[in-house]
């Protein structure tokens, strides 16, 4: 598939269903999700990509979240216009930001997005 900036971004497409697009974490060339692939596959079209600049994936200067969360709707677009979204670790924060940024996200789910809250936050400012 083809982002907005024309970057071409390696997907994977398995089974049939409604679409989910699966999101990995930083380093992810699509291997991290992998193995979800074939019992989601089952039941769903399962789109796994790579993210920018790894695996397969292409990558255009100069880096910025807004070109991954445009990754996700080319995915999201190739799916059909809509799909459900799995994001892991900087993935899962990917998909929120893409979800509170409009894209066609029918249901999210999300695994350790790396956010710190509450307390948290406050431990680290000191």
């Amino acid at each position: 598939m083809t982002s907005d900036d024309g970057t071409t971004i390696a997907d994977d497409r398995q089974g049939s269903g409604p679409a989910v697009v699966l999101v990995g974490g930083a380093l992810d060339d699509g291997a991290e999700n992998a193995s979800l692939v074939p019992a989601l596959a089952e039941h769903f079209t399962v789109y796994n990509y790579a993210r920018r600049g790894r695996g397969a994936s292409g990558f255009t200067e100069p880096y910025a979240a807004e070109r991954e969360i445009e990754d996700l709707d080319a995915s999201i677009a190739e799916a059909g216009g809509s799909a459900h979204v799995f994001g892991a670790s900087s993935g899962g924060a990917l998909a929120l930001e893409a979800a509170a940024a409009g894209s066609a996200i029918d249901t999210i789910a999300v695994w350790e997005v790396p956010y710190a809250v509450g307390d948290e936050v406050s431990r680290e400012d000191r």
